[in-house]
């Protein structure tokens, strides 16, 4: 009995840690939207000596039923359901339908630009606005002064050590986010519900029909543009969507209606206080007046900066790491170039790309030096996760239909949603002069990026010409055999993308045969196929009825690093066991004698010729995508090559007949 009694103690700690855990790494983004929310609808209606309790209500009308539609419904209730393996986001959702039509790239590269985008304005946005909360704090505020100088250094400072720590991993900060966050939301929903006993008829804002009516009244003075601010409660659920496969889909379902509740009591809290202070003569003075702070009484303003602050760092985190994983899936899909991933810690999810994080920290401090403040800043975010969420129910639309065969069910989430989110998209528009052209260029730039590659592949994979394997296995035999060659090394290594193995590269055997023969003991043609479920690995190998030719297919979870040095050690190992590659004899090394021989990797770079058949558009694409991977450096270290003795060849593109058909002459 005391046994079964320690079980369920046993699964109800492991169910309240895999809570704080969710709470901590789920709902930072959508967390930190009360420090904004509010503070935007009112700004955006004049000031709180413009607004009335009909427009207060109205506008917390549309917030709850915002969060409900577009977070509760569309995303925990449908879109978690459609998890590849586990795995939610653009880009998992995409690897579902991808086979299904052509375009569907369309709305997954746009929508993962856009939320590339977004991780730029996240941390600027929040970080900001929590460091300017210290103005509601009289002696801060007098230590900032007038102008947004200190704060602008402040939040610069701050967001640097955010980008600088995360090198070495946050394992064990992650460890601390979730009770941060619990501590957080319930600060949330404490203070709302406080507030609310102040002018409890905001309670009436559940009722929608208050929503509808704040659209199309006098007393609104933004119109329909209002739904840009409200639109800024649900950003976050995309990101929810994304981290399912940290925390799995069952803990998002127990812990979303606790967050949910404190989000909605706050909302009403900071509205019951703003009709309670609406005609404040010395309210309506305070430029970029902000509900969230100032609804508190004075002593708990401080723990509220400093709560605010690490939930904004937190809710950074969040983004940043999910722009990891977001350029780590956009990689294997072949949509950005090779990048050098890095693991610092062995919890799932934790990776690291420095060149993103550079670029991460240069564009979040160059928002913060362009707006200076928190409300313009509001201006510029919103827009790009409008474009997202808008393109996320498109491919949701085609996997219900495809995948699960819901064809009545699937139209009415694409004209519901796509409705709701066209009419966020359009108000989100008149945000665009006045900042939202920021995210819009973002968004643009990486969207040319993926453009570009993904353009770029097609046409090499078009122009490529393939040659069948086995007519060329007896020349590759006798030129392993000929010791009037020197040898090159025991393993010649090609990496290769062709998925037929009776067909490869013309390229690769003119580097092995035509370009100075390269003399090996085995040559290695090793492809990297993307699978989809996020942690398998596996391999195929066909040895062509030889001993020395092997073409080797790693089977790897688009979760997985290819290290394919590691693993192509483990294989000739495995071959050799079972007879189907000779013992290597490595007499000299530094370690005893090894049966495994030296490698050497071959990379071919392709290159555009000097005159070619190629169209203007296509020639500039293939010299833009060159031009990229050289900044971004080689794929050798994606493959975890970078410490193997490598050999690169550049190898012009064939392109068109260009004039193999005429002749010249001598003349005497």
């Amino acid at each position: 009995m005391e046994h079964i009694q320690e079980g369920k103690q046993g699964k109800k700690n492991i169910k309240f840690a895999m809570f704080l855990i969710t709470i901590g790494i789920v709902y930072g983004d959508i967390g930190t939207s009360p420090l904004y929310v509010m503070k935007s609808i009112v700004a955006g209606n004049g000031g709180i000596g413009n607004v009335d309790e009909r427009f207060i209500i109205g506008s917390l009308s549309l917030v709850i039923w915002t969060v409900t539609l577009l977070t509760t419904v569309k995303f925990i209730l449908i879109a978690l359901k459609a998890d590849n393996h586990g795995e939610g986001g653009i880009f998992a959702l995409f690897s579902l339908v991808k086979n299904n039509a052509k375009w569907l790239i369309i709305p997954a590269m746009v929508g993962g630009a856009a939320l590339l985008a977004d991780g730029v304005l996240t941390p600027a946005v929040t970080v900001t606005t929590a460091v300017e909360g210290l103005r509601s704090i009289e002696t801060m505020n007098r230590f900032l002064g007038d102008g947004q100088a200190k704060v602008v250094i402040i939040t610069l400072l701050i967001i640097f050590m955010l980008f600088s720590v995360q090198r070495v991993g946050t394992s064990k900060i992650g460890k601390a986010f979730g009770p941060c966050m619990l501590l957080w939301f319930t600060f949330l929903g404490v203070t709302g519900a406080s507030m609310i006993m102040q002018h409890p008829a905001v309670i009436k804002a559940f009722n929608p029909v208050y929503a509808i009516q704040v659209l199309f009244s006098p007393y609104n003075k933004a119109g329909l543009m209002i739904l840009g601010s409200v639109f800024l409660a649900t950003t976050g659920a995309e990101a929810l969507y994304s981290d399912m496969g940290h925390v799995g889909r069952e803990n998002i379902y127990r812990s979303w209606p606790f967050v949910k509740g404190c989000l909605i009591l706050n909302y009403l809290g900071q509205g019951a206080w703003i009709i309670s202070n609406m005609n404040n003569s010395a309210l309506q003075t305070i430029t970029d007046l902000n509900p969230f702070f100032e609804m508190l009484p004075g002593i708990l303003r401080p723990v509220a900066v400093i709560l605010s602050t690490m939930a904004a760092i937190i809710a950074s985190q969040a983004l940043i790491t999910g722009s990891y994983t977001l350029v780590s899936e956009a990689i294997s899909l072949d949509l950005l170039p090779h990048l050098e991933i890095r693991y610092p810690s062995d919890t799932k999810g934790q990776l690291y790309i420095g060149s993103v994080n550079t670029i991460l920290w240069v564009g979040c401090s160059l928002v913060v030096l362009i707006f200076r403040s928190g409300h313009r800043i509001e201006t510029a975010y919103g827009l790009a996760i409008t474009i997202a969420m808008l393109l996320t129910t498109v491919l949701l639309f085609d996997y219900l239909k495809t995948l699960r065969k819901k064809p009545v069910f699937a139209w009415l989430v694409l004209v519901v949603f796509g409705l709701i989110e066209i009419v966020f998209f359009i108000s989100s528009l008149g945000k665009f002069l006045h900042g939202g052209y920021f995210s819009a260029i973002l968004t643009m730039i990486i969207l040319f990026v993926m453009i570009i590659w993904h353009r770029g592949t097609q046409l090499e994979q078009k122009y490529s010409t393939d040659l069948k394997m086995r007519d060329h296995v007896e020349s590759l035999k006798a030129l392993s055999n000929d010791e009037d060659i020197n040898l090159m090394s025991h393993n010649l290594v090609y990496l290769e993308n062709g998925k037929d193995i009776d067909y490869i590269d013309r390229d690769i055997l003119y580097s092995i045969l035509d370009k100075d023969p390269k003399r090996a003991e085995a040559y290695w043609f090793v492809s990297v196929h993307l699978l989809d479920h996020p942690q398998a690995m596996n391999y195929e190998v066909e040895t062509y009825d030889s001993d020395c030719v092997f073409r080797v297919r790693l089977n790897l979870g688009f979760q997985c690093k290819p290290h394919v040095n590691v693993y192509l050690r483990q294989i000739v190992h495995d071959l050799q066991e079972s007879g189907e590659l000779p013992l290597q004899n490595k007499c000299y090394s530094i370690y005893e004698k090894s049966s495994v021989g030296s490698f050497k990797f071959c990379v071919l770079h392709k290159s555009v010729p000097t005159k070619s058949e190629l169209s203007i558009f296509d020639e500039m694409t293939l010299n833009i995508k060159y031009f990229i991977r050289k900044i971004a450096g080689s794929k050798v270290k994606w493959y975890g090559l970078d410490n193997s003795t490598i050999i690169y060849e550049k190898v012009p593109m064939v392109i068109g007949s260009g004039q193999r058909g005429q002749r010249i002459h001598r003349i005497k």
